[in-house]
């Protein structure tokens, strides 16, 4: 009975630790997202312009700096929830950008928060090579 409870218990936490491998899926990188953004732009990404996109409220109450910070490089803070947010500089988060599906998830989810809209692949771009060129 005992050698069944060990195998139950090994493949308990193999099955748990492959949950938290998917959970975290590395499926790109920030380089990778920025070469996607852009070529979907049909031009590179313009770190000038991004920073300036990041920085402007776009007419609405908040920008992207307003939870991020300026420059997003240390942990932020949602403006309405008070939720801490993790750096979105990649230099400074490991876990930036590198899951399709959440990089997917946030731009929607933040263009429309900032924009009331859809970012463009543009935008995207340009605020993905901001972001990356922050050291």
């Amino acid at each position: 009975m005992q050698p069944i409870r060990s195998i139950f218990a090994v493949s308990s936490l193999l099955l748990a630790s492959l949950g938290c491998a998917a959970a975290h899926a590395a499926d790109t990188n920030p380089a990778a997202q920025l070469q996607h953004w852009s070529a979907q732009a049909g031009s590179p990404g313009n770190a000038a312009k991004g920073q300036t996109f990041f920085n402007a409220k776009h007419g609405g109450e908040w920008s992207c700096a307003s939870c991020h910070g300026t420059p997003p490089t240390a942990q932020g803070q949602h403006a309405n929830t008070g939720k801490r947010i993790a750096p979105l500089a990649p230099a400074f988060n490991p876990k930036a950008f590198t899951d399709t599906a959440k990089v997917d998830k946030w731009f929607k989810r933040n263009c429309s928060d900032v924009l009331s809209r859809v970012c463009s692949a543009t935008e995207k771009a340009d605020v993905l090579a901001y972001l990356n060129s922050l050291k």
